[in-house]
């Protein structure tokens, strides 16, 4: 899959910002990936969101629609959903050594104005308890639009640092 992915834009944090806004997104490629990797925020034990943008700017209206697993090493698993959120959680970051998140999401219609815009997500993470997580699951945006990107940030406080890229499917 190396060859098939073109870098279409790329924010490396090294000191505090509120969000992560990553656009290009537009009819050239059908799938497009975000990969974030180790992202820490300045505040411990906080939700990292997620939210499409339109004309790069982040839909905050409340139609996100989202479910997850997660698949925890201290206990069972675990089960996260809702409708009609004004974003969508991916997963949990902290301020600690090693509390760092990775992952990958997949879009899907996001340029299909007639179409709800579709996320996958896989994505592993540890908490300040020292629990290794990893969520799979899915976002949906309830309103048919085109987006052209996507917007990450934190619950409350800043992200601190990480690496965050999108990329096309080549067709």
């Amino acid at each position: 899959m190396a060859g098939s992915l073109i870098k279409i834009d790329e924010e490396i944090v090294t000191s505090a910002v509120a969000s992560v806004t990553l656009t290009g997104i537009d009819s050239t490629y059908d799938v497009y990936m975000v990969k974030i990797n180790n992202v820490q925020s300045v505040n411990d034990n906080v939700g990292v969101y997620i939210r499409v943008t339109t004309s790069g700017t982040a839909d905050s209206d409340s139609e996100y629609d989202y479910a997850n697993k997660g698949l925890r090493t201290d206990t069972t698993f675990d089960n996260n959903s809702a409708t009609n959120q004004d974003k969508a959680i991916f997963g949990i970051s902290g301020t600690g050594t090693g509390e760092i998140m990775n992952g990958i999401f997949y879009c899907f219609n996001f340029n299909n104005a007639s179409e709800y815009s579709f996320l996958t997500q896989e994505v592993s993470y540890r908490n300040s308890a020292g629990v290794l997580k990893g969520d799979t699951g899915g976002v949906v945006h309830t309103v048919a639009e085109a987006n052209d990107g996507v917007n990450i940030f934190m619950q409350s406080g800043n992200i601190a640092s990480g690496k965050f890229s999108l990329f096309g499917l080549k067709k």
